[in-house]
């Protein structure tokens, strides 16, 4: 079977951000069949270009071949230059899709929805199947957290939403949190394949020495978020809770990543005249190990919207995965994970001083909030390791593929 995968946001080991359908596409090209992804050079988190791919053009990895389209690369300046980078994504991946041979499935993936525009069309001219994967319900988060205002463009959105729901063969989501509204508007057939992380990635006995000792960090209680700066992320609250954690001199907070809202933190942090908060810049998949290994606690946030309690973050799995305990200012479905797996403690969002407080908890019984993060390592082998859930899409996708 020859899978064509388009994905904006795609990244590799060697890039910073998920690596949900890098690990998906080598595990299926593992298994014999023909993986073709059609990404931007330009990474979404940082939008710098790519650092495994600073041209266009064709790759080999682990079998899968990733070509690179031409986008519009200033997508972090503000929400016209973001639409303006999807749409010359979805255009520039038409194009380059057209030539892509015998293929039996086209795999479109959302936020952003465009490029489901792309899959689909693909898929007809190409008379091949239609996966439309929902990652995030866009535009619900959009018009939740302020970004999408205008009425008319709000209506096409949900009307581009309905629309590729009813034409795709099957609908995917990475959430239990997405299935009623993915059912509610129209997809013909839904399927759960959660977000999850590869413990063999992890190693939860180290340290982290090497890590600590290049930042500065030793002898510190790392608090760790890892992930997108951006304005879901709430993480001017996680600044609050540094400042209440002042007193705690042992206690830093790390902030790893990127994103748009990253520069205006970074000021209000100095503004705060803060000495127990650290921003590093993102390092590749590959590299996170390290950084998690470093962390003591890790740090899962979003903004304090119903919207955000049908996530299943990708960044909780992987600490998770690292055997880190977590401080989680997230409500919903990951909640209920977290507190299934015992390890973590629940912030109300949007409140600094529960963030805070469960900083200081972890942080004051070091023996308990390690074993915390051992349940949660067991927890993701049991019920999220990637390579489990990996064989469930393959038993789908073959399934799907097969369908008269």
């Amino acid at each position: 079977m020859h899978i064509l995968i388009v994905h904006q946001a795609f990244a590799s080991l060697e890039e910073p951000g998920g690596t949900r359908h890098y690990e998906f596409a080598r595990l299926l090209a593992a298994r014999g069949h023909q993986v073709t992804v059609i990404a931007s050079p330009v990474s979404y988190i940082t939008g710098r270009p790519a650092l495994s791919e600073k041209a266009q053009g064709e790759k080999r990895e682990n079998g899968v071949v990733i070509l690179r389209a031409a986008v519009y690369g200033a997508h972090h300046k503000s929400f016209f230059h973001r639409l303006l980078a999807f749409f010359s994504f979805m255009i520039s991946s038409f194009w380059l899709g057209l030539g892509v041979r015998n293929v039996h499935l086209v795999w479109g993936t959302s936020p952003p929805i465009f490029q489901g525009v792309t899959a689909w069309a693909l898929a007809r001219i190409k008379r091949a199947k239609f996966l439309f994967e929902v990652r995030d319900l866009w535009p619900q988060f959009a018009i939740a957290v302020g970004v999408l205002k205008n009425p008319v463009l709000i209506a096409l959105s949900e009307w581009l939403e309905r629309f590729l729901y009813r034409r795709a063969e099957r609908v995917m989501v990475n959430s239990p949190g997405f299935l009623n509204h993915v059912l509610g508007r129209g997809a013909k057939g839904v399927e759960l394949i959660p977000n999850g992380a590869d413990p063999s990635m992890f190693d939860p006995q180290d340290d982290g020495s090497s890590f600590r000792k290049d930042n500065r960090l030793e002898g510190k209680f790392i608090a760790l978020y890892a992930g997108a700066h951006g304005m879901s992320n709430d993480l001017n609250v996680a600044l609050d809770a540094a400042r209440l954690l002042e007193d705690e001199s042992r206690i830093h907070i790390v902030f790893l990543g990127d994103g748009k809202e990253k520069p205006a933190l970074q000021a209000r942090a100095k503004n705060m005249n803060l000495k127990n908060a650290t921003f590093l810049p993102p390092v590749p998949k590959a590299e996170m190990a390290a950084a998690l290994a470093a962390a003591d606690a890790c740090i899962a946030i979003l903004k304090p919207l119903d919207e955000y309690k049908t996530t299943y973050p990708n960044k909780v799995f992987d600490y998770m995965a690292a055997g880190r305990p977590v401080a989680l200012a997230i409500d919903g479905v990951i909640r209920e994970a977290v507190e299934a797996a015992g390890c973590g403690i629940f912030a109300a969002p949007g409140n600094a001083a529960q963030l805070a407080d469960a900083i200081r908890k972890l942080a004051a019984d070091p023996q308990q909030s390690r074993l915390m993060g051992l349940r949660g390592r067991k927890y993701l082998e049991e019920n999220f390791s990637r390579s489990g859930i990996a064989q469930r899409l393959v038993v789908f996708l073959e399934g799907l593929a097969a369908e008269s």
